[in-house]
């Protein structure tokens, strides 16, 4: 299953048990790593402070400029803040789980070992050069119909201009069903193909130039001819795919379709043989997402030539693994997709590109180990006691909505009450043992390592759906909330300083993590997440006047964001991001809301340095988003990532909350100051 399969499907991821294995001996007890020393003891980094920039003007750079002055952003990076810095700190410590694999008995280190070798062999990939990918090659080439294509695009490694998968069905999320969905571009998404602007020309000029590269290297004769071809192909696909932000509606996305319904849909694919190739011969159901997309897709398959498809197969075969091919593809890939598209000027270490490759392919073994050396159990216990302050503190603000009836009400408290929170880790890791992993066939391993993902995915599929299943690794910066299952989850890697510590300043704890804890919790009631009911089931539990006044509050706040700037010439989309947003502002809320009651239980907090316990908790918030991002690489995020840029998901949100005015006496007159009338409040 590949990476990309799994996208189709990410919006709705807004991604007996066994005890932890025991601490081999003499292995260090987990302990916090040294980032908790870039922050005061209390938990703000006080020198990051600009105080020329008044708190109401900007206050995200009042928090961050004096740190944005002093860090800017490395030569192999498209962003750099607070997740980033963080994370070089994650990537020495996995490094050293990885570089000691080698001397583990067990088959799982002894897998990770090899596969980490085989990846950081490049005298070996180079050696063997292109004839790696040869033996996939020329499956492509030996094709003469287009079901021996469909049979490609269902074998493990290669790509497909349909992705499809396996979620939990939104009618029945007790059980597995299978999905379709748009696929098929090799930029970043249609605007890449179809907005006009010469910098649109020159990512376009810049990706025929690096396809007739890759097709040259491989040795593929008439490689620009070819090129043109594919890109045509790719342009009309384009046309075709739904834009982003439709993307993210469940009730557009979710077409549950028998046989016969998915061969009207697009007759020109043959469906009944595309399932049965990928194991899902006797699946009744699969839900088409995009389905003019799909039909369009469909059309083009049966027009154009065979020739232009198994053309698009190759270059994207060879596009989705230049990582694992000889540094000339390698180097491609990079300068176009990440000097290019992102303006990044150096390719990063390649142990730190291993560590990205072993996370998605043995990701769990990895975080097995690094959960036992990096994440204190004492950190669950007070993760435990924030979520349940964070809950104690939304539904209380739930009680007392004067915009929401009593129907509706009993239904969001309900949901509330059936939130499942998950914290550190997995209860049972997977066991990846049947992968065959060999140190001189990296192609080979991250296509049986594909292929056992996706079997594994199929081996579930019969069964109820399994709830202790994680989207992400124990060693991801990162939280999520799955409306499918109600869970909020977060990993290992992100309860470290700055968005979390067990030492911290408490007004510290609740504006960090507390604010993330709220945004996982809001996406259970964000536009989308608000239409799945506390048993994950899409099901419109609103009454018609809650869902009239609920959906003014959004639009007001998806007008405030479409009124932001993020580079000249492009503002952030505001119904592409309206989930998020509505994330980090309820999210801040019901963090402030849980700080009052804490402070309401231990007494007012002391002022420390000058600061307020209200100002730090507010300054712990904007410090948890600091980020700067490359121009280029913010363009890709404002066409593609339902996230507003860092500097709007501060100044667009606090502008919003009273206390915020309170904290830090923003006065009319003000850049960010908006009169009470114009502010939005939703939870």
């Amino acid at each position: 299953m590949t990476k990309s399969r799994f996208a189709l499907f990410s919006a709705l991821l807004l991604a007996g048990t066994a005890p932890l294995a025991a601490q081999p001996a003499g292995e260090p007890p987990a302990q916090r790593p040294p980032a908790a020393s870039r922050y005061a003891p209390w938990g703000v980094d006080l020198s990051a402070r600009d105080p020329a920039i008044k708190p109401g003007d900007d206050f995200w750079r009042h928090a961050n400029n004096r740190w944005f002055q002093a860090n800017p952003i490395p030569a192999d990076r498209t962003s750099w803040g607070v997740s980033t810095v963080l994370s070089e700190d994650v990537e020495a410590q996995v490094r050293g789980i990885v570089e000691t694999a080698n001397r583990g008995t067990d088959p799982v280190s002894r897998q990770v070992a090899t596969m980490y070798a085989s990846y950081m062999d490049e005298a070996g990939i180079e050696r063997r050069g292109i004839a790696a990918a040869r033996p996939y090659l020329d499956r492509i080439a030996a094709a003469s119909s287009r079901d021996d294509l469909i049979r490609l695009f269902a074998a493990p490694g290669y790509p497909s201009p349909i992705g499809v998968g396996i979620i939990p069905d939104p009618a029945n999320p007790t059980r597995y069903i299978a999905f379709a969905g748009q696929a098929g571009l090799g930029m970043p998404n249609r605007d890449y193909y179809l907005r006009e602007g010469a910098d649109y020309d020159r990512f376009r000029a810049a990706y025929r130039a690096y396809m007739v590269n890759i097709l040259t290297l491989a040795g593929i004769a008439n490689a620009e001819t070819k090129a043109d071809g594919i890109i045509a192909l790719e342009r009309r696909i384009a046309e075709a795919h739904w834009t982003p932000e439709r993307n993210r509606d469940i009730r557009q996305i979710y077409n549950p379709m028998n046989r016969e319904q998915l061969n009207t849909l697009a007759p020109q694919f043959n469906w009944t043989m595309w399932l049965e190739a990928q194991g899902l011969g006797s699946v009744p159901t699969v839900v088409a997402a995009q389905t003019t997309a799909i039909a369009a897709e469909g059309a083009l398959f049966a027009e154009l030539p065979l020739e232009t498809w198994k053309d698009w197969l190759t270059f994207h075969f060879l596009n989705g693994n230049t990582q694992y091919l000889p540094r000339a593809f390698d180097e491609a890939s990079f300068n176009f997709y990440s000097r290019t598209l992102r303006g990044v000027q150096e390719q990063r270490a390649r142990w730190k590109r291993g560590l990205g490759v072993l996370d998605g392919t043995l990701g769990e073994a990895v975080g097995e180990i690094y959960v036992r050396r990096h994440f204190p159990e004492e950190s669950r216990r007070q993760m435990t006691e924030l979520i349940a302050n964070l809950r104690g503190a939304f539904a209380e603000r739930l009680a007392r909505l004067e915009w929401m009836d009593e129907p509706t009400r009993r239904e969001a408290l309900a949901k509330l009450d059936a939130f499942d929170p998950m914290i550190g880790h997995p209860v049972r890791f997977i066991d990846y043992s049947t992968i065959r992993m060999e140190r001189d066939d990296l192609l080979g391993n991250m296509i049986r390592a594909g292929e056992f993902q996706w079997n594994l995915q199929l081996s579930r599929l019969p069964n109820p759906v399994d709830r202790s299943i994680w989207s992400m690794t124990p060693q991801t910066i990162n939280a999520y909330y799955s409306p499918l299952t109600n869970q909020i989850v977060f990993p290992a890697a992100i309860l470290q300083p700055p968005f979390f510590n067990p030492t911290a300043d408490p007004a510290v704890n609740y504006g960090a993590i507390g604010a993330v804890i709220g945004h996982e919790i809001g996406h259970g009631f964000d536009d989308q997440g608000r239409r799945f009911d506390a048993t994950g089931r899409i099901r419109d539990w609103w009454s018609p006047e809650t869902d009239r006044l609920f959906t003014e509050r959004t639009t007001r706040l998806r007008d405030q964001f479409n009124a932001y700037a993020a580079i000249p010439g492009l503002n952030v989309n505001g119904q592409l991001t309206m989930g998020e947003n509505i994330g980090d502002l309820g999210g801040l809320e019901m963090a402030y809301a849980a700080y009052r009651r804490h402070v309401a239980q231990h007494g007012e907090p002391r002022v420390i340095n000058g600061l307020t316990g209200d100002q730090r908790f507010f300054l712990a918030f904007a410090q948890a988003w600091r980020s700067q991002v490359r121009p280029d690489a913010l363009r890709e995020r404002v066409l593609t990532d339902s996230h507003s840029p860092p500097e709007w998901r501060v100044n667009g949100i606090v502008r919003n909350v009273d206390a915020w005015y309170r904290a830090f006496n923003i006065q009319p007159g003000d850049r960010l100051y908006l009169p009470p009338e114009q502010r939005v409040r939703i939870w």
